[in-house]
């Protein structure tokens, strides 16, 4: 993007590309703003019908990280439709479909191609109050963290691939990237909080450092306090790691202090590049408690406090 024109910014254009946001958003009218968002991928589960509704999360996921609510979806397929025949798109695209409506959104149409390798994905518009949207940044000194889903999901996922998972790790990475985020947005409508992002492909420690350096803010995680998946420190201590969270380990490496309780395998963690994860929130500690305790009642999910906010350090993320 860096590469293209500087242009006149458009005053209804409320997010673009300037903090690497989840999505954009677009002022329509003083009451309604659009929040657009388009992610696919390669499949990384075999079966087709759960590979269509994690797909769907995590596409939907942008917009509930941006405070907003799907409406419509358009679907994004390359496909060999020769080679893997009708019926298992049809499987992806029921999965997704699925998902959609249970996020209360409708699928609009789409566009597909021919590709010698499968991609599925969403493009996904979505409406939010134009002074009520989430930012990225604005995490304040004083705020805790606040994270909804385990992480660990790609080195389980690059174990998956490998076939050394069990049952129960399988059951339990796929369930996790499958949960749509709109039970923690429907909970946080209920709050303020001053920054927020999902986890995805740079890791919790990726999308900690943008939430900090987007506020000239750093950030402290306590990394016995972060949910993980069962099993996913050990594949790492077995080198079962992917290609992108090494990236983003060696992309962070001079801007993380880890303490000497830290181990190689436990930095990896924090560093994995997910697909689907759950909102990273910035907010005062008080409601951060109240939020927990409603996410748990209302909907029988979990969510931790992970760490705090505090004033700009030589390091932007510590990691205890």
């Amino acid at each position: 993007m860096r590469h293209l024109p500087e242009e006149t910014r458009d005053s209804n254009l409320l997010v673009g590309v300037e903090h690497s946001d989840d999505g954009s958003i677009y002022k329509l009218t003083e009451t309604i703003a659009l929040v657009q968002t388009v992610d696919f991928f390669t499949p990384i589960v075999d079966d087709p019908y759960m590979f269509g509704q994690i797909a769907a999360a995590n596409s939907l996921s942008d917009v509930y990280a941006m405070g907003g609510k799907p409406k419509t979806v358009l679907n994004i397929v390359a496909y060999p439709i020769e080679q893997l025949g009708p019926e298992v798109l049809a499987k992806i695209l029921q999965g997704s479909h699925d998902k959609v409506k249970e996020a209360g959104a409708v699928v609009a149409g789409g566009h597909s191609i021919d590709d010698a390798e499968p991609k599925f994905g969403l493009s996904v518009t979505g409406t939010v109050h134009p002074e009520k949207y989430y930012p990225n940044v604005g995490a304040r000194p004083g705020d805790v963290l606040v994270l909804t889903k385990p992480i660990g999901v790609g080195i389980l996922t690059t174990a998956l691939k490998k076939e050394l998972l069990s049952a129960e790790e399988t059951v339990q990475v796929t369930d996790t990237m499958s949960t749509l985020n709109k039970y923690a947005a429907e909970t946080l409508a209920n709050y303020t909080p001053h920054a927020v992002t999902d986890v995805t492909g740079f890791g919790l420690l990726g999308h900690a450092y943008e939430m900090a350096s987007g506020n000239e803010v750093s950030v402290v995680i306590e990394h016995d306090l972060v949910p993980i998946l069962a099993g996913a420190k050990g594949y790492a201590e077995d080198g079962i790691v992917p290609g992108g969270s090494k990236a983003n380990h060696e992309w962070l490496i001079n801007e993380v202090t880890y303490g000497v309780d830290v181990t190689g395998a436990d930095e990896l963690v924090l560093c994995d590049a997910i697909t689907s994860g759950g909102l990273l929130i910035s907010m005062p500690g008080e409601d951060a408690k109240s939020f927990i305790e409603d996410f748990k009642e209302e909907h029988d999910m979990e969510a931790a406090v992970i760490g705090e906010v505090v004033p700009k350090k030589d390091k932007t993320i510590y990691v205890s």
